[in-house]
């Protein structure tokens, strides 16, 4: 893990992936990466749990080219979920966007989606709507209480593992056999 100025364990550009202790069941099998995270709270967005609504739906919707998209839509999290998020490989200058890794961005703009529906924006990209946020100590305190599990983020698994192998890539990343896993973990 990186040390941050922020926070002892800085998560930004990890991933959680929900143990079987998480009480809450909107997380149950989630992947979430990590954006961003501080000491006055994360913001992640699940990555394998698409909303069953294409991106060229979005784009329609938004009177913008690129209605045959077929690429699904992901719901991010439980916060402020008509806002739209996208993560992407660097490219582009896009009005608002942020540097999460060398290899991600997070744009929040309407302009990302005109350039990916006239094939002109970033080479792998994918689009969440709503995200997963933490208070300040929120986060640290479900993973010691063991409900989460964390590893450094991959851009592979993001973008180039397909969305239904994310889960078991994650926890095969962090070296946890699916058939293992328990209510218990965390615990001897």
């Amino acid at each position: 893990m990186t040390a941050s100025k922020h926070s002892p364990h800085n998560l930004k550009h990890h991933f959680l992936v929900a143990s079987p202790y998480l009480a809450d069941p909107r997380f149950h099998g989630s992947v979430i990466y990590l954006c961003e995270h501080s000491e006055d709270g994360a913001l992640g967005l699940v990555i394998n749990q698409p909303l069953g609504i294409h991106l060229g739906e979005i784009l329609e919707q938004l009177d913008l080219q690129g209605d045959e998209l077929d690429l699904p839509v992901f719901g991010g999290g439980p916060v402020e979920q008509e806002r739209g998020f996208v993560l992407h490989s660097p490219s582009g200058s896009w009005k608002n966007t942020a540097i999460v890794a060398d290899d991600v961005m997070l744009t929040t703009s309407r302009d990302i989606l005109a350039g990916i529906g006239r094939n002109q924006g970033p080479s792998e990209f994918l689009m969440a709507l709503g995200y997963s946020g933490w208070g300040s100590g929120q986060l640290e305190e479900e993973l010691s209480g063991n409900a989460w599990l964390t590893c450094p983020a991959t851009a592979d698994i993001l973008f180039r593992t397909p969305w239904a192998d994310r889960y078991k890539a994650v926890l095969a990343l962090i070296g946890v056999d699916l058939n293992q896993l328990s209510e218990t973990v965390g615990h001897a």
